[in-house]
Parts: structure tokens; C-alpha cells; sequence
């Protein structure tokens, strides 16, 4: 089991501590799940996502090697900037869902999810730099303004910006991306400065969140999770992502069967459901439509800002939103409508 540089500070707060991607990471610190993420959308959190990979790809050769593999088209923009996108197979399944950070001309920091880092070096190549660093996610309404604290300069990087910033002796690689649903800074720091900073940004009012709180957020964004709303056998269409295919590339890898499955239109697509009740709604349970099994969820919790059950699920097509459907729970029925997401705005 990994663990991050931030492993004793999390202990330190009195962080529960879960496996994920095998990694031991916080999964929550006392005031809870709930409290974290109602602090993330009225305020600000800082996550550790020090667990999400880094792979170096660079030289003069990075940018043709990279659009070949992934699905977006990063000619769209350019140094400074950052872009979500898929690395998918042949038959177009998503093998990975992706951040780019694009640092310089030839430099290039891929953002892969924590158990595919080695799959994803397969497909592109490049260095595995994760364990130089570790990745600090603030996020929130009031972020950037805490963050100004710290950093004035990381602050101010902006939406889907990357830049480089001194801090306190150490260059930190910003980044203005984020799985929340709100406005929010990723701070890559080396290492032996992660505890430093954690602890700055920390001691100016932002607060500590666990791993359980970044997936409820993400659900109440509409944000799709690697192996439940992406992986083997789904696609970028039927994620209802089609925006991250540069359908113009003169080829990457998937695309003769992404185009085939967009001229018949996907079998299958993604949707939001919400709940009547206070129930959380789960993984894996079959959605009914008139009696008739039609999907199953691919996630599901309780929303802390909307007080019922919310789930993501796949479905026909032609399932309208508002169409009440029955959400199966061990054989009990909790009724339910499709709904469109984010099921949550952005606060800020």
C-alpha cells in the first residue's frame, strides 16, 4: 500500500484512513463526510489527490505521440493550458479518463487515475514523476480568496490554466482543474515541501476533506468515476462526454469505432436519477421503468445539499427526463425521475 507525503499529516488531523487505488488515503477526518462537503460548497476544502498519477511526457515528439493516443484534440490549445480527455481501445471503450497539463512547448504532465498510471505509460511512454510530488486540490467558493494567503500567484491561475509558480523556495505546477463541481485550484508540490504547504493552506481557513467527500461532490456534479460511469464497454458517447473526441484528428486510437457507433447513435447513454426520499441511492441497482428492468446505477449517494437520493445510470436512449422510473434496492422500490445533471450548480 502507497501513501502519500501528506500520510502523517492526515494523521496527525485524525484523518480516517481507507485503501483506494492502492493507496492508504484519507477517507474522512472527524467532523465527517457530510460536514466536509458542505464546507466545499459553501466555502473551501483541500483535498489530497496525491494518489492520481503523474507521467512526464516530453521532447520533441510529445505533442504527435499524445494526440495519436488520446482522444481530444489538444491543438484546440495550446502552453499554459489544460485538457480533459480519453484514452481509449480499439473498439472505443474508455481505458482512462485524463487530465493534460500542458506546461511548456514540449512538456507535458498527464493526469491518469490512480491504478491506470502504469497503463497509460504503456500507451504514451514518458516518466512516472508521481512519487517526486504530491497534488493538493483546493477547492470551493472561497478558494481562491483563502488561497491568496499562501500563494497570490497560485490563486490567480486561472480555469483550466497551468502555471508554474514560486512558493516558499519550491516551484509549484498549478493548475485551475478540479472534480468538485466548484471553482478551485490542483497544486503539484515536490515532495519534501507537500507538509509545508498542506499546512499553510490549512492554517488559512480552508478545511481538511477526505476522499468520501470528493465523491459525493462529483455525483452531485454529474462527474463520471473511472470503473463506474467510465471503463471497458463504455464509451466517451455513451457518457454523454462526445465534446472530449476531436473528431477532425486524422486519427487516434478508437476513432474508426467511435465513428461508426456516432453515425448509428450509442445503444446505451448516461443519466442523471433522483430519488423521492432520503435514501441514498447505490451502485449496481436496476432502474425500472413500468416494471421492466432498463439500466442498472453505475453510482448513487445521498445528496448533503438537496436531502434525497441521487444516482448516475445507463438507460435506452429515449428515456425523456422527468420520466418516473423505480430505483430496485433488495427488492424494495424507491421511486425516482430521471434528472438532468449537474443535480447541483456551482455555488461560486
Amino acid at each position: 500500500m502507497r501513501t502519500s507525503p501528506l500520510h502523517d499529516a492526515h494523521l496527525a488531523l485524525g484523518a480516517k484512513l481507507t485503501p483506494f487505488g492502492g493507496w492508504d488515503m484519507p477517507l474522512a477526518y472527524p467532523a465527517g463526510t457530510v460536514a466536509e462537503h458542505l464546507a466545499c460548497r459553501s466555502r473551501a476544502v483541500a483535498f489530497d489527490v496525491s494518489h492520481l498519477g503523474t507521467v512526464r511526457v516530453a521532447g520533441p515528439r510529445a505533442l504527435d505521440d499524445l494526440q495519436t493516443a488520446l482522444t481530444n484534440d489538444l491543438t484546440k490549445v495550446h502552453a499554459g493550458r489544460a485538457q480533459y480527455t480519453h484514452l481509449c481501445d480499439d473498439e472505443g471503450s474508455v481505458q482512462d479518463d485524463i487530465i493534460v497539463w500542458w506546461l511548456s512547448d514540449e512538456v507535458f504532465d498527464v493526469m491518469p487515475n490512480a491504478s491506470n498510471t502504469d497503463r497509460v505509460i504503456t500507451a504514451l511512454g514518458g516518466e512516472d514523476t508521481t512519487a517526486s510530488r504530491a497534488v493538493i486540490a483546493v477547492q470551493g467558493p472561497t478558494a481562491r480568496h483563502l488561497l491568496r494567503q499562501v500563494s497570490p500567484e497560485a490563486a490567480a491561475v486561472g480555469r483550466f490554466r497551468v502555471a508554474q509558480v514560486e512558493w516558499s523556495g519550491v516551484t509549484l505546477t498549478v493548475a485551475g482543474t478540479g472534480y468538485t463541481g466548484e471553482d478551485g485550484v490542483e497544486l503539484a508540490v515536490p515532495a519534501e515541501a507537500a507538509t509545508r504547504l498542506w499546512d499553510a493552506v490549512v492554517a488559512a481557513g480552508v478545511v481538511p476533506a477526505g476522499l468520501g467527500a470528493r465523491d459525493t461532490l462529483r455525483l452531485e456534479a454529474g462527474l463520471p468515476l473511472h470503473g463506474h460511469e467510465l471503463g471497458p464497454g463504455i464509451t466517451p458517447l455513451q457518457a454523454g462526454l462526445g465534446w472530449v473526441v476531436g473528431w477532425s484528428k486524422p486519427s487516434f486510437r478508437g476513432k474508426e469505432a467511435l465513428e461508426a457507433e456516432r453515425a448509428q447513435g450509442p445503444v446505451r447513454v448516461l443519466k442523471g436519477f433522483a430519488s423521492e426520499g432520503r435514501r441514498p441511492l447505490r451502485a449496481d441497482q436496476a432502474i425500472l421503468v413500468d416494471g421492466e428492468v432498463v439500466g442498472r446505477l453505475t453510482s448513487g449517494n445521498y445528496s448533503p445539499v438537496l436531502g434525497h437520493g441521487i444516482g448516475l445510470g445507463f438507460v435506452p436512449p429515449g428515456l425523456e427526463e422527468a420520466t418516473a422510473v423505480d430505483i430496485d434496492a433488495r427488492g424494495a422500490r424507491q421511486a425516482a425521475k430521471v434528472t438532468p445533471t449537474p443535480f447541483v450548480a456551482k455555488a461560486s
